[in-house]
């Protein structure tokens, strides 16, 4: 049996070619990799351990996701049932095949209820459909799973009614109790749905769930019957029937690409993959549609340019950087900086004419540099937002700040780690000792302070927020020096622009340099790596032990060297980020609950947090993951002191 289960009709409506490279293990998958998407998966167990003590009692399907044959038979027993309520009811009809989060039977009516960890507001009239009436987008690929759910299960039981149902984190509950993401334990080992450890038994031993149902019914039939269709061309049942042929054929479908499809696919390979025998279902398509040979794939293209959206380039086939021409960009010139426009033409130069060199606007990045204050502050917070919430009193994916790093850069061009904070207490909301913590390191003086990129300005907004509904005695002190490092949101009613309001060193980056190497990102995880490698400068400091550069260190040996070259080339200083439990032995090794293998990225560490949250765990591993996470925030730092000391070379 080879059916088109709800994840493949899932995969098929993003890209219907997918449905020729999911399950195949010679084609590469950067989903199956994906920290912060790994994060995201096991908040949704956890978010479907809760939902189903809303159904207590239920019968759990307990089979292997290939044990088709045998979870129909276990449902259609449970069916034999008036009343019933089953995890993982399975549903089969012609070549399709369904499991259903919840199902609530009574009598001949059947609830089916999908469970996402996504987060909504009640009181949104507009939450699914807009006013134009179109489904919003947010939600589409949601609400098809479902009305996919129900066709099968309809066609599987034409006796009886269904009606479709969402259950999800309500922005407008609160948690009860203390401790509420802890009481749903991911297991290391096994299937996650069938063995996650829950600690209780029932709803009222947490006062109220944060998680709501909503009948979607009405929408999911005016999917069904092709009101909102996904796609021009196919109705909601011919794309079922067309995914279903191609998948159980072993068919490509050769499906006309797309550009932000193609852009943000999975199925794409490193070099180390392909070493390693891989294929690409990016290559594979390209090859066909577009004859592309292997070359090209080495070559720059369209995909490459920064904010890009392609136009008709796909249609075109001029998706080679070599194709693309100056009316494809519509370049807008803005004055004293780079417009986006500007950025994204001299990328494609560069790239045409093999240009490796930087770009700046000396003149305008010095203009710019003057107006910094010293002593200078480099910011960086990690933040954890998660369905469930750590502690009482907190909304779903309320924002949580455990940690920053602060490095001081003083005139006379010293360096110093100058502090830091984490909180790694289980079951304690940080912000508001963050927010003291951050105002004992920046209030001192009237330097400048650097971010990068929006995500710090949004953290102090919403510490702000919480600040302002709390009845902390300090409160207005802190509220005020926030919304002095800050700027105030679009979606916030109050408007503010601090006198010290923090500079995005990533806008800096945007208005007036670029580097090829860079390939059009602009993450620091891109700008850093790119950096080093185009400065001798930093080459040679950071070739050298940190105690013989000037540059102090919270988390490092005095020995350590922040720059190691591979092939003459600069590795990128979080590759060298040392891995988690170096050293430790086998017995002690069976005895960790975190299952992490080391922090080198954001969604590593928002894990990371999650699992400090265990009460039960050993005091030597909260202390190991504390550490890595103190020097994987020491080096987010230090890369923006570093693309500082990169700029001031360049304007020299």
């Amino acid at each position: 049996m080879l059916p088109l289960t709800k994840s493949r009709f899932k995969l098929g409506l993003e890209c219907p070619n997918k449905l020729y490279f999911t399950s195949k293990k010679e084609f590469a998958n950067t989903h199956l990799e994906d920290s912060f998407l790994i994060a995201l998966a096991k908040g949704g167990f956890q978010v479907e351990a809760l939902a189903r003590l809303h159904y207590p009692n239920g019968i759990f399907i307990d089979t292997e996701n290939y044990e088709y044959d045998k979870a129909i038979q276990q449902t259609q027993i449970c069916f034999q049932k008036d009343n019933v309520a089953i995890y993982e009811a399975a549903f089969e009809s012609e070549g399709l095949f369904i499991r259903t989060d919840i199902v609530s039977k009574k009598g001949n009516h059947i609830k089916l209820i999908e469970v996402k960890a996504k987060s909504f507001d009640p009181s949104d009239e507009f939450l699914f459909v807009g006013k134009r009436g179109g489904i919003n987008s947010g939600w589409k690929s949601y609400l098809f799973d479902l009305a996919f759910q129900k066709y099968v299960a309809q066609k599987a039981y034409p006796e009886f009614t269904f009606e479709a149902y969402l259950l999800m984190a309500d922005k407008t509950k609160v948690a009860k109790v203390d401790g509420l993401n802890q009481l749903f334990r991911i297991p290391n080992n096994g299937n996650p749905r069938a063995y996650t450890v829950t600690s209780i038994t029932s709803l009222n031993e947490i006062g109220d769930s944060v998680l709501s149902e909503i009948n979607v019914d009405a929408i999911i039939n005016a999917i069904m019957d092709n009101r909102h269709p996904y796609f021009d061309n196919l109705s909601f049942k011919e794309s079922i029937e067309l995914f279903k042929e191609a998948y159980q054929a072993n068919r490509y479908l050769n499906w006309p690409t797309d550009f932000s499809s193609c852009k943000n696919c999975e199925f794409k390979t490193s070099k180390e993959q392909e070493i390693q025998g891989l294929q690409s279902g990016f290559k594979y398509c390209f090859e066909k549609q577009h004859n592309w040979s292997p070359t090209d794939f080495d070559k720059p293209n369209a995909f490459e340019i920064w904010n890009f959206r392609g136009k008709n380039l796909v249609a075109e086939n001029r998706l080679l950087m070599t194709d693309i021409t100056e009316e494809d960009i519509n370049v807008k010139p803005s004055a004293g900086k780079l417009s986006a426009s500007e950025r994204q033409w001299l990328q494609v130069e560069k790239a045409q004419q093999s240009d490796t060199s930087i770009f700046v606007l000396k003149e305008e990045l010095k203009d710019e540099m003057d107006n910094w204050m010293f002593p200078l502050h480099f910011i960086d917070f990690e933040t954890s937002t998660v369905a469930l919430p750590f502690t009482k009193n907190r909304r779903p994916y309320e924002q949580v700040a455990f940690q920053f790093s602060h490095h001081q850069l003083n005139e006379d061009g010293s360096i110093e780690h100058k502090n830091q904070y984490i909180n790694n207490v289980p079951g304690e909301f940080p912000n508001f000792k963050f927010a003291r913590a951050l105002k004992k390191a920046l209030a001192n003086d009237n330097g400048t302070i650097f971010r990068f990129a929006a995500h710090e300005n949004t953290i102090v907004n919403a510490i702000i927020d919480q600040l302002q509904a709390s009845n902390e005695s300090d409160r207005t002190e802190l509220i005020t020096f926030l919304k002095s490092i800050s700027t105030a949101t679009k979606n916030n009613a109050d408007y503010w622009d601090g006198y010290r309001s923090m500079v995005d060193l990533n806008k800096v980056v945007k208005d007036y340099y670029y580097n090829p190497l860079t390939k059009g990102s602009n993450s620091i995880k891109a700008i850093l790596p790119a950096s080093l490698n185009s400065s001798p400068y930093l080459q040679e400091k950071y070739g050298r032990p940190i105690n013989e550069i000037g540059v102090g260190s919270s988390n490092f040996e005095k020995n350590h060297i922040w720059l190691h070259k591979k092939e003459s080339v600069i590795i990128n200083p979080y590759e060298m980020l040392p891995p988690l439990f170096q050293g430790w032995s086998i017995t002690d090794l069976e005895n960790t609950l975190s299952e992490l293998e080391g922090v080198a990225d954001g969604g590593a560490a928002l894990t990371a947090y999650a699992k400090l949250q265990y009460m039960d765990m050993e005091e030597n591993e909260r202390q190991e993951i504390t550490n890595a996470l103190l020097k994987y925030c020491e080096l987010d730092t230090l890369a923006m002191v570093m693309v500082y000391e990169h700029f001031q070379e360049l304007i020299k």
